[in-house]
């Protein structure tokens, strides 16, 4: 079983839409994930208008990948390099604690990732 980054087992993230890079809902990491999509998010419109000016739009919606594309409120598993950048930028969603995996706390400081959980 995965571990979150507070030191408990990995718990869902969202699975309206499906997420994860293994899309099973959870964001757990293997090596074949080289984007690390760690960072369990709570997406907001100031993200996602970060994200897409930063070369990865993930609104519109993709129908060839079955992907619909992300709305405000949607939770998602992040790149951990991503939402370290939207940190940088002021722009980072908030994040869901006992989904985000402990991996994350390779590229961003866990008091980063509490000053930011969803309550």
């Amino acid at each position: 079983m995965a571990h979150n980054v507070l030191g408990g087992d990995l718990a869902v993230c969202g699975t309206d839409p499906m997420t994860g890079f293994y899309r099973t809902g959870c964001c757990d990491t293997g090596g074949e994930d080289s984007g690390v999509h760690t960072v369990c998010a709570q997406v907001t419109a100031e993200f996602l208008a970060f994200s897409a000016a930063a070369g990865n739009d993930l609104s519109t919606p993709r129908p060839e990948h079955g992907f619909a594309g992300l709305q405000p409120g949607d939770r998602w598993c992040l790149c951990a390099s991503r939402w370290a950048e939207a940190l940088e930028a002021g722009a980072a969603p908030p994040v869901v604690l006992e989904a985000t995996h402990a991996r994350t706390l390779e590229w961003i400081d866990l008091a980063d990732l509490r000053k930011h959980a969803v309550p």
